[in-house]
């Protein structure tokens, strides 16, 4: 589950065991996958769990392109913090983002982590519908 945002303003804690997906990035494939649960400030940067920190192994990444899954449509720059306690944040674009799709507290996100800087995010609401903001292609649901 994720916090309350102790610590880092609106920074919330990852799920306790996430579990990554070792797919090949080649195709479109999942590097690693996981889900986060918005509790408190949506806007305020979130902190990833730390198991997706220890994937990278000290390979620091300055930013993020979080896209739509399933759509190529607006891919958001995100800059990634790392706080140098074992800690990755989304951070500076990230509040752009959350507002353009309207997460709220109690919203689902699912990660997909596709290798380089590119991520794919599926929002799904409080009643645990998925959003769709755009045209999504069925057959590349990431």
């Amino acid at each position: 589950m994720v916090g309350r945002g102790r610590g880092r303003a609106g920074a919330a804690r990852p799920a306790r065991s996430p579990s990554p997906a070792t797919l090949s990035s080649s195709e479109g494939k999942c590097e690693f996958e996981f889900i986060v649960v918005l509790n408190g400030d949506p806007l305020g940067i979130q902190r990833q769990p730390d198991k997706f920190t220890e994937f990278f192994a000290g390979k620091e990444l300055a930013a993020l392109q979080l896209r739509e899954a399933g759509s190529g449509f607006c891919p958001w720059t995100v800059d990634v913090l790392f706080d140098g306690r074992g800690k990755i944040y989304l951070h500076t674009g990230w509040e752009k983002s959350a507002r353009f799709h309207d997460l709220q507290a109690g919203c689902v996100l699912t990660f997909s982590y596709q290798g380089g800087e590119e991520m794919s995010v599926k929002v799904f609401d409080g009643t645990s519908c998925r959003r769709h903001y755009h045209n999504d292609d069925e057959e590349d649901d990431d």
